[in-house]
């Protein structure tokens, strides 16, 4: 028996990766780990973004180099320091990730790097695809930077940029959810009417790993792709869905001006108030089928995973 194919990660003990890592492990794939401490374990790798170069041998002969840092836009406010963090955090590490890969020339993995719909910015009444324009929000000019500084990783390198979508999942936007909702004060957000993108744990996972499949393929899935659940949802369905399965009222709304009063407008725009709906165009014509299709599944599936 050969040795199984390689995978590196980046962004590894995060919500995403952990369970990407777990996946990918599952189905008999290496999962090299990159972290920013001494090593603890023989898959780890220490690496220092933004503060030295890696070493490209760490990628060399993998089939694909995945990248999930970041800082967690969901710790609030954003402050100035706080927002210059969750630029570096961003932008540091992919450029670090695509000088390596570049440096590998004809060898190079493929390089499936994070992003985030927010890079759509607020567009209420557009249906949103890979092909439509970045937004003006500062979520949406931190993703079209970000995404910048993983195309650098150069020609000969397969680049796929994951527009990732909220997770509806405990540890994602439903954890200040719940916790408001269990509390009975739960309602609203601004109108309620704006299309809040989603995506399940599950589906991220899978998604990402169908694209690992076709990476170096005839089928690779390369540039943009909107990792976000196919039926749109707003707000208010999203919040009104939650509190019926937690049996609490869903009547106290948060006006606009009181999320961008309490949260700053930057948090409270980009998160809350941003009106989306982002159609998973590139991830469905691949031949991608949703475990979770819907929201209120999504929701369903979060509530009652072990650990919920």
């Amino acid at each position: 028996m050969g040795t199984p194919e390689k995978v590196v990660v980046a962004g590894s003990s995060g919500l995403i990766g952990s369970a990407l890592g777990a996946a990918l492990r599952a189905d008999g794939l290496r999962v090299t780990r990159l972290v920013r401490r001494a090593p603890q374990a023989a898959d780890e790798v220490e690496w220092a973004p933004g503060a030295a170069p890696l070493d490209p041998g760490v990628l060399q002969g993998a089939r694909a180099v995945v990248n999930l840092g970041g800082a967690s836009i969901g710790r609030l406010p954003w402050t100035r320091t706080y927002r210059s963090e969750l630029v570096a955090s961003r932008i540091a590490p992919t450029r670090t990730l695509a000088d390596a890969i570049r440096d590998l020339g004809a060898d190079a993995p493929a390089f499936l790097s994070a992003s985030a719909v927010g890079f759509y910015g607020d567009r209420p009444g557009e249906l949103l695809t890979e092909a439509s324009a970045p937004g003006s929000t500062f979520l949406a000019e931190l993703c079209a930077e970000w995404e910048g500084a993983a195309r650098e990783a150069g020609p000969a390198a397969q680049v796929t940029l994951l527009r990732t979508a909220s997770l509806l999942h405990p540890a994602g936007v439903l954890k200040p959810l719940i916790a408001l909702t269990k509390l009975g004060v739960s309602g609203p957000l601004g109108s309620g009417d704006q299309i809040w993108p989603w995506i399940s744990l599950t589906d991220e996972v899978r998604a990402i790993h169908h694209l690992i499949d076709r990476a170096g393929t005839d089928t690779a899935v390369t540039g943009p792709v909107n990792l976000s659940g196919p039926t749109p949802a707003s707000a208010r369905t999203i919040g009104r869905e939650l509190a019926q399965r937690l049996h609490r009222p869903y009547i106290v709304p948060a006006p606009a001006w009181a999320l961008r009063t309490v949260l700053g407008r930057d948090a409270a725009d980009s998160l809350l108030l941003a009106d989306a709906s982002v159609a998973p165009d590139v991830l469905t014509r691949s031949g991608f089928a949703f475990a979770h299709p819907t929201a209120e599944s999504a929701i369903a599936a979060a509530l009652t995973a072990p650990g919920a």
